[in-house]
């Protein structure tokens, strides 16, 4: 099966910020709100043959399962995903060592949504972990708690599973429901800008919540429905 790293271009020395699908689609938010609010050009893609051959298209732009983007005033490359099918986190982590070994980037930052045990609460906790020492915690301090106990799958606990050269920070912000949580999102790109010190003005994604989780809502309502109905005919077919 295909997994491959396509690039049109090779910044060197960055930072690769990367939020796949999970709890809260936290990952998928965040990066796609600093697409919208950062200047990015799409420089390559992941295409992957093991999941259904489709596409979205959002405002007469197409918008692939796996897209890299580059802001170069930061030196930072994007891993935006709206889908990364069932049980890819492994060979995903490897296509994310390839990207870091081939961008000789700094550090990978890993953007995750988890449950919260407090469903109630309007917005959620941060934490992190890292392989790094020292000056991640002091960044931190006040943005978000170490996860010293926790269970990480996806493809953050499978990067953090290869013992990488580069060095992980993983951000996991508390979600309330498995659906988009922008308010969540909003939460970790605060403790995001505290260590990236990008100057995230978080304050349009809140204002914005409703239509924002609305859109990712139906981009990824559309996909199951179109992996569904080609399911379906390969099964009639085969």
């Amino acid at each position: 099966m295909l997994m491959k790293l396509i690039l049109t271009k090779k910044p060197k020395n960055v930072t690769i910020i990367e939020g796949f699908p999970g709890f809260g689609l936290i990952g998928t938010i965040a990066t796609e709100f600093l697409m919208e609010h950062l200047e990015t050009e799409k420089i390559g893609i992941i295409e992957m043959s093991e999941i259904p051959a489709m596409i979205a298209i959002h405002q007469k732009k197409v918008i692939e399962p796996v897209s890299l983007h580059y802001n170069k005033e930061f030196n930072l490359v994007l891993v935006h995903a709206i889908n990364i099918g069932k049980e890819l986190g492994w060979k995903l982590a490897d296509v994310i060592a390839e990207l870091a070994v081939t961008l000789n980037a700094k550090e990978i930052i890993s953007l995750e949504g988890v449950g919260s045990p407090n469903p109630e609460a309007t917005s959620g906790r941060v934490f992190y972990f890292s392989t790094k020492d020292g000056e991640v915690s002091k960044k931190l301090s006040g943005a978000a708690n170490p996860l010293n106990e926790g269970i990480v799958v996806g493809v953050t606990g499978a990067l953090l599973a290869k013992q990488l050269q580069t060095p992980i920070i993983a951000l996991f912000a508390e979600a309330k429901s498995g659906l988009p949580d922008s308010r969540a999102a909003a939460e970790i790109l605060k403790a995001l800008d505290a260590y990236t010190g990008l100057k995230i003005d978080t304050k349009p994604l809140l204002q914005q919540a409703v239509l924002f989780e609305k859109k990712l809502k139906g981009i990824m309502t559309k996909g199951k429905e179109a992996e569904e109905i080609q399911d379906e005919k390969l099964s009639y077919l085969g």
